[in-house]
């Protein structure tokens, strides 16, 4: 099953995307696609449900970020080895974690605005696991019963405030617009191997980033049971597992976002995400 919330930021609505590519509102069902809404008995309660009896969504509306209220945005950096070689960085013995805020969660294709004075913003595309019931201390036997999902996630980061300006990575990490999310959450059930999805991201149709969750140095089931010796995971909470090779970052010379580019990303199964990039004073843009 595939989840999504529509219309205007801070007003989305809860939608399921149907065998024929339509959009089925949900609102009858449920008030969104967060928190309780993604546990055991909801997604199986949801997905009992014929969408051919739920009401048509106009097509071209926009989408949301797949998940609403989101109480924490967690993320994985340096998940791949070759990332990490071409950033020259070491490759962790350890997960490295760092939170991206919450209000930069976005629409998959939703305009990026650069930052003012930008000069390093870079792409980065992920795969994302969201929360379906609390985890806490989670065993890595049990820690994929708690995922309800996955989805695509883009970490755009702006390099210069994430490694020049000292402290936290959440700073370059964490402007709006800097975690587009979805297009939609997909159930546990719809993923046969989540150690075996591809994934890719194109700026101005050029390929730049090729990479496979078979490369991940701690996988999906690891960093759930990871996060939660250190924090509870509630249902709704958002966790990005890194990214593979080939940011801007890590080219010779590093090349980085500019007003005009258009990224375009995706992960087998969950769909793809469009972005045009705006400059930090550019006027409002249709999405």
């Amino acid at each position: 099953m595939k989840l999504l919330r529509y219309g205007d930021p801070g007003r989305e609505k809860p939608a399921l995307l149907a065998s024929d590519g339509s959009i089925r509102d949900l609102s009858s069902i449920v008030s969104d696609i967060a928190g309780d809404t993604l546990s055991p008995a909801s997604i199986a309660k949801l997905s009992a449900l014929d969408p051919g009896t739920l009401p048509v969504v106009p097509a071209g509306v926009r989408l949301g970020p797949c998940v609403g209220e989101v109480r924490n945005f967690i993320a994985v950096g340096l998940n791949y080895v070759d990332h990490a070689l071409e950033t020259n960085t070491p490759v962790p013995s350890e997960p490295v974690l760092f939170s991206k805020a919450t209000t930069s969660l976005s629409g998959p294709d939703d305009p990026i605005r650069l930052l003012p004075g930008s000069e390093k913003t870079d792409w980065e595309v992920e795969i994302a696991f969201v929360i379906g019931r609390e985890a806490f201390l989670v065993s890595p036997d049990d820690a994929l019963s708690h995922v309800a999902g996955y989805a695509v996630c883009h970490d755009v980061s702006e390099r210069a405030l994430q490694i020049e300006r000292g402290g936290q990575w959440i700073k370059g990490k964490s402007a709006p617009g800097f975690g587009p999310l979805g297009p939609w959450l997909v159930t546990t059930d719809e993923i046969a191997d989540v150690q075996d999805l591809d994934l890719w991201l194109d700026v101005n149709g050029e390929r730049r980033q090729t990479g496979t969750t078979r490369k991940m140095i701690f996988p999906i089931a690891y960093l759930v049971s990871y996060i939660t010796q250190f924090m509870k995971l509630m249902p709704g909470d958002v966790v990005t597992t890194g990214t593979p090779p080939g940011v801007g970052l890590g080219m010779k010379p590093p090349q980085f976002l500019k007003p005009g580019d258009v990224v375009t990303l995706g992960v087998a199964g969950l769909g793809t995400q469009r972005q045009l990039i705006l400059g930090p004073d550019a006027g409002a843009q249709p999405h």
